[in-house]
């Protein structure tokens, strides 16, 4: 069996989780060389994970490689332009978050794909996990009623060493704050499960850190199909947790965890003196543990070259997150509802994030 030959752009902390998937999770693949500009650094990544070829050149790789695929792991800033150059030189691309740090530049990225042939996907992983599979199957199936209300919270905490990274914490090179960089992991998979969202009012501050970007974000968001959400976003929370909750018609389901998450971090549950004991227990069996999510990942974009088809982070699938994203800035730095579908070319907040152009 040939494998897909992989190759890895930026050796920075992901870059090893990114490597360690590819080498010890997945059967089909080879690392065929890594890519970063500091040559210490991807000489040593290079002999540490035992991938035969590193450059100091993502062209100069792209043009002698030819990899199927690339993964990119550079700081938010160079992801959208890497991701083209990678789609025009033949290669399929799963890129760290943010995939972009505007709608203008995921257009360039769409535009790209339509161009090659080739699919550029965004690292999403909390939608391949058993629990979210096994959930929207239950939603798109409406097995337990429509959805009513969802709670989205991502409360965690990052000190100043943290944010003494020098891309960290600034528009230009981190993109955006707690929601871009923390939260949209667990953001993205709640408006997988119960979007397509519609409308979003928000508000931002910078508590507690010395940083351009926002540390808490909250929202209210509507649902196409009458939901509502309430989110929330934060770097300044002692005790850190990742938190899901969803209500639809006949069922509460909760999510807590932090990092990642396994299949009994869920539960499903009814209200007092409900007939659903026997539904509860159909909702809530999964069949079997795999907590390795964003290994699930990677071999659904494997998967999906090998088959030659669109991956489920791709596309509108990429993009319904990030233009939420964008919104909630929009809404937060403008005091306006913003609706889905209404940030076009020619508002500031198209161009960038913050809305700010130069």
């Amino acid at each position: 069996m040939n494998k897909v030959r992989v190759a890895i752009i930026g050796t920075g902390g992901i870059a090893g989780k990114h490597a360690e998937v590819l080498q010890q999770e997945v059967n089909d693949a080879d690392v065929v060389a890594a890519v970063d500009v500091r040559e210490d650094a991807v000489k040593a990544f290079s002999e540490r994970f035992k991938i035969p070829a590193y450059y100091t050149s993502a062209e100069t790789m792209l043009a002698q490689e030819k990899p199927d695929i690339v993964h990119i792991c550079t700081p938010p800033n160079l992801h959208a332009e890497l991701s083209i150059k990678a789609l025009e030189s033949g290669s399929w691309v799963l890129c760290e978050k943010p995939l972009a740090a505007s709608l203008k530049e995921l257009d360039q990225i769409a535009d790209a794909e339509k161009r090659t042939g080739r699919y550029c996907s965004s690292v999403y992983q909390w939608r391949f996990g058993n629990g979210a599979q096994h959930l929207k199957e239950l939603i798109d199936t409406n097995a337990m009623g429509k959805p009513m209300i969802g709670i989205c919270q991502t409360t965690w905490y990052r000190d100043d060493a943290y944010y003494a990274v020098p891309w960290r914490g600034t528009w230009k090179t981190e993109l955006g704050g707690c929601s871009m960089g923390h939260g949209i992991h667990l953001m993205d998979l709640f408006l997988w499960l119960y979007g397509p969202w519609q409308e979003v009012t928000a508000k931002i501050s910078t508590l507690d850190h010395d940083i351009e970007v926002e540390d808490v974000s909250m929202a209210l968001i509507n649902f196409e199909n009458g939901a509502i959400g309430n989110m929330i976003n934060s770097v300044v929370s002692p005790r850190q947790e990742t938190y899901l909750r969803m209500d639809f018609q006949e069922s509460t389901v909760e999510l807590k965890g932090l990092y990642s998450y396994k299949n009994d971090q869920w539960a499903y549950s009814s209200y007092d003196g409900s007939n659903h004991a026997e539904d509860l227990k159909a909702w809530s069996a999964l069949d079997s543990e795999n907590r390795g999510i964003f290994g699930n990942q990677v071999r659904h974009h494997i998967d999906c070259f090998k088959r030659g088809e669109r991956p489920l982070t791709s596309g509108f699938g990429a993009r319904m997150t990030l233009e939420f994203i964008a919104s909630m800035y929009k809404s937060a730095m403008t005091g306006q509802s913003v609706k889905r579908g209404s940030i076009v070319e020619g508002d500031p907040f198209y161009e960038a994030m913050n809305g700010q152009t130069s």
